[in-house]
């Protein structure tokens, strides 16, 4: 049944696995070849994708499907002699909808016929611009997602989020009820109008300006394959038989108090 499919869905009993880890091959559209690890986590209805850059970046998604909210750490290393740290650490969230990749049931499932090919996608979905506009309270951000104050311990004071999508979790929780207050507290607005493009700065490493930072998805399961077939009685019948695969970026605009905490914007 499943001879043609790259990815095969296998069927488990309920409950037999919660987690479960896929690793891929990847080939970006620059011709570099890394390896990306998807882990899927059926008990809090999670998937986790991440993948080393050839810089030293290291970059992890995170899908929460029961909050419809994602959130990507990107940690990048420091410029030591330019008096950077050793490393920064920024989260961006934001919404999710839940037909933008497979679930995590369905990632538990998903096995490779062929682990040590090169994986390149079949659908490349562009760039997606996202403005950050919000500062969030990592501590107090449980009330998003429980998932951030663990994930994103280390960027204390550089996790972002669109004031667009605060408000819209406000609105659409039950837990919240409506309550704004509830979120408000965990988030501070940033300065978005008259502040300077940090790659236009000049040499000045001092003055507060916005930054730019593209994260790219190279490879994803973004979907579904339907096969079409007989059961035992002849009658007709789908199945579903592999994933299709995606490509896509993220330009995440965000305020920084200084030019020095991007340097990479030029």
């Amino acid at each position: 049944m499943y001879s043609l499919c790259i990815f095969l869905l296998v069927s488990f009993s309920v409950n037999t696995f919660s987690t479960a880890q896929l690793v891929v091959n990847v080939k970006t559209q620059g011709g570099e070849v890394f390896k990306e690890t998807i882990t899927a986590n059926i008990s809090d209805d999670s998937v986790v994708l991440e993948f080393p850059q050839s810089d030293g970046t290291y970059v992890t998604q995170l899908i929460d499907f029961k909050q419809e909210l994602q959130i990507f750490k990107v940690i990048v290393l420091g410029e030591e002699e330019l008096g950077q740290s050793q490393f920064q650490v920024m989260c961006f969230i934001m919404r999710f909808f839940k037909n933008n990749f497979i679930s995590s049931d369905a990632m538990s499932k998903l096995r490779q016929k062929n682990p040590g090919t090169v994986r390149s996608p079949e659908e490349d979905r562009g760039t997606e611009e996202v403005e950050m506009d919000v500062s969030v309270d990592v501590a107090g951000a449980g009330i998003l997602s429980p998932h951030i104050p663990h994930m994103c311990a280390l960027a204390s004071t550089s996790t972002y989020a669109s004031d667009r999508d605060i408000k819209l979790w406000a609105t659409q929780r039950r837990e919240l009820d409506g309550d704004w207050s509830l979120v408000s507290d965990a988030t501070h607005h940033l300065p978005t109008r008259g502040v300077a493009r940090c790659a236009d700065g000049g040499r000045d490493l001092s003055s507060p300006c916005a930054c730019h930072y593209q994260v790219c998805i190279a490879w994803y399961p973004c979907g579904l394959k339907y096969c079409k077939g007989r059961d035992n009685s002849g009658k007709a019948v789908s199945y579903r038989c592999g994933i299709r695969t995606c490509r896509k970026c993220r330009n995440f605009s965000y305020f920084v108090p200084q030019r020095q905490l991007c340097l990479w914007d030029d």
